[in-house]
């Protein structure tokens, strides 16, 4: 018997002991983090609300309760029952039953209202017809992603479960060293920006996190084959942590799977679904450019498929000896500070992923509370001297007056934007201001991915602000569907009728003009002096709107048998204040502020000078042992 099974064992034994006689288990198994309870009575369960928190605090562990299926209510009888419990104004739009796991997943417009007061409704549920319902979000904006991900994972459910399984049971193995250590080696990202990786390992456990590509470089990877990671095979790796979706971070996490690895990924549920829509738009970019796609797209559903979902908060072992918890980081959808603690005790590391410290219209500021932290490895994007924004009003300023003097030429304006978080943070700006009047009514033409992260952003709005969440669920006042904006679905012909028509404003990407429809709106808008590109995202060395920003003008195209350069005469505009990053007075804060104070930290994801500059000012305004690391250095910390 494996001491897995023993384990299991010895758990059940102790179920066994705390529920009352008349509830009977019948299994108990292992599905990734979670303890999975079987049960012939799930009324019972249901009925004692604290049964199940008792267990999960003797045990230690995170306990779902699934009904054994031949207790289950026939799903036509269940479903009728379940609509009279659930109050109408949840607007309940489908109920699917999975008998194998004795769930039904309800689909509700407002799913804080199928849940009820701590939990109360599902009780009630579960308690009436035997099922374990689940609750997912009706999209107020249809998205295609986010339809695509549950659809397919419902189809591999039976796949999934067998993952889950897997990872179960490595999860909680037994211990195979007495050494104590931990070591940070970094695979990319230092004293660069991009192609974010680093690999975080004890004696038992290697975690990877994050995996990602460096904007305007052809095939610059993170060293994934150096012996600590994927060089002694992929089965030495066991867990990939994802901070969040932008593909500096995330793009090569498919890659992966094409050499050969077969574990979990943890992240938050909209960074899995972001990370399913940049990837796939990531090879189309590739191939559209003439370049060879790192991986094909059954990779990509292949990194869906192995994803565990985690909340902001839970506790959740990962490994052995490693147990991760995720905080909002304030800078994208559902991205994460990732903070892992390592043995018994032995040792806390955080890891910033990119952070914004203050609250913007979209997000609150970065999460810098823990219970401990030894080491922090913090971004460093804007960590220069001189790297101070200006505040969100300032910047706003700025914006509507860029906006007005091209109208008032008749121009328009393009600001190439990242799809994912600066494009819906731009839309809410531009729609108050239309709204109240502080720039004339135009229209606002969506290109690229945007209209569809926009709507992934409105599937999860309890990772927005509480103001802006409660505008979302009213239909009326969601800003998302205001009239003005235009989503263009990639046609060229609307593009030419767009750029000869009336002023307008146009986001458009990719954020760093490194590929995407903003190259055809530079073909026909370039020449154009009366238009004005305005530039709100960090623009990274070696980019096309790094050298923009530094006086080029002229711009090449390519396209349709075409490969030349048209001449930029539009006007150049920066404005600071909108990027998702914390600046350097941000940075220090963060820092600053962080509870309980880091003894070390690692400042990386940021050119060479940036990493120096906030390393060296941490260390003496604040006296904490800091590093700016370069790639390949390995730091041992127990």
């Amino acid at each position: 018997m494996s001491t897995v099974d023993k384990q299991l064992e010895d758990v059940k034994a102790t179920i066994d002991e705390e529920v009352p006689r008349r509830i009977s288990v019948s299994d108990v198994t292992y599905e990734g983090p979670e303890l999975v309870i079987y049960t012939r009575d799930p009324k019972e369960f249901a009925a004692n609300s604290d049964l199940v928190r008792r267990l999960a605090s003797k045990l230690r562990k995170r306990i779902t309760v699934r009904p054994d299926p031949d207790v289950l209510a026939p799903p036509a009888e269940a479903e009728e029952a379940i609509r009279e419990l659930i109050p109408e104004e949840a607007g309940v739009m489908d109920l699917d039953f999975h008998a194998d796991t004795g769930e039904v997943v309800v689909q509700a417009q407002k799913p804080g209202v199928v849940i009820g007061r701590r939990g109360s409704t599902l009780r009630e549920i579960t308690q009436e017809v035997g099922w374990t319902p689940e609750v997912v979000r009706t999209p107020p904006i249809e998205s295609s992603t986010v339809e695509n991900v549950r659809n397919f994972l419902k189809q591999e459910r039976e796949d999934r479960r067998d993952i889950l399984e897997r990872v179960g049971r490595q999860i909680h193995r037994e211990p195979m060293s007495d050494d104590e250590y931990v070591r940070i080696t970094t695979l990319g990202c230092c004293r660069e920006v991009g192609r974010a990786a680093f690999i975080l390992s004890t004696p038992d456990t290697r975690i990877l996190i994050d995996c990602g590509n460096k904007p305007g470089a052809n095939g610059e990877q993170p060293y994934l084959d150096i012996p600590e990671a994927f060089g002694a095979g992929t089965n030495g790796i066991d867990a990939v942590v994802l901070t969040h979706a932008h593909l500096d971070h995330s793009a090569l996490v498919p890659l992966l799977f094409e050499y050969g690895y077969d574990g979990p990924i943890y992240c938050t549920e909209p960074t899995r679904d972001l990370m399913g829509l940049l990837t796939l738009d990531h090879l189309d970019t590739a191939a559209d450019d003439g370049r060879t796609p790192p991986y094909d797209s059954e990779m990509v559903r292949e990194a869906i498929k192995h994803t565990i979902p985690l909340e902001y908060g839970d506790v959740t072992d990962i490994a052995p000896d490693i147990k991760l918890t995720l905080h909002n980081a304030g800078h994208i959808l559902g991205s994460s500070v990732c903070h892992f603690h390592v043995g018994d005790g032995l040792y806390n590391v955080a890891f910033s992923g990119d952070i914004h410290y203050d609250d913007t219209r979209l997000f609150d500021g970065a999460v810098n509370d823990f219970p401990r932290v030894e080491t922090l490895v913090l971004e460093s994007t804007y960590g220069g001297r001189n790297d101070y924004q200006t505040d969100q009003e300032d910047s706003e300023r700025k914006l509507k007056q860029i906006i007005q003097n091209a109208y008032d030429r008749n121009g328009k304006v393009l600001i190439p934007t990242f799809a994912v978080g600066r494009s819906q943070e731009l839309m809410l700006v531009l729609e108050e201001a239309m709204r109240n009047g502080d720039i004339p009514e135009m229209p606002v033409h969506l290109d690229g991915m945007i209209w569809e992260a926009t709507a992934v952003h409105t599937t999860y709005p309890e990772y927005l602000r509480d103001g802006l969440q409660d505008r979302i669920f009213d239909e009326d006042k969601n800003p998302f569907l205001a009239d003005r904006f235009n989503p263009i679905d990639g046609d060229d012909e609307e593009r030419e009728e767009i750029a000869d028509g009336d002023s307008c404003i146009i986001l458009s990407t990719s954020g760093m003009l490194t590929g995407g429809p903003v190259m055809s709106w530079l073909d026909q808008l370039g020449p154009d002096p009366d238009s004005t590109l305005t530039f709100v995202d960090y623009q990274a060395e070696g980019t096309l709107g790094k050298r923009i920003q530094r006086g080029i003008d002229e711009v090449p195209v390519s396209g349709s048998g075409r490969n030349e350069k048209v001449p930029l005469e539009m006007t150049v505009e920066t404005v600071d204040g909108f990027s998702g990053h914390a600046d350097r007075q941000g940075l220090e804060n963060f820092v600053k502020t962080m509870n309980p104070r880091p003894e070390k930290i690692l400042c990386v994801h940021g050119d060479e000078s940036a990493t120096q500059d906030l390393s060296s000012s941490l260390y003496h305004d604040q006296n904490i042992r800091t590093f700016a690391p370069e790639n390949l250095e390995t730091f041992r910390f127990r």
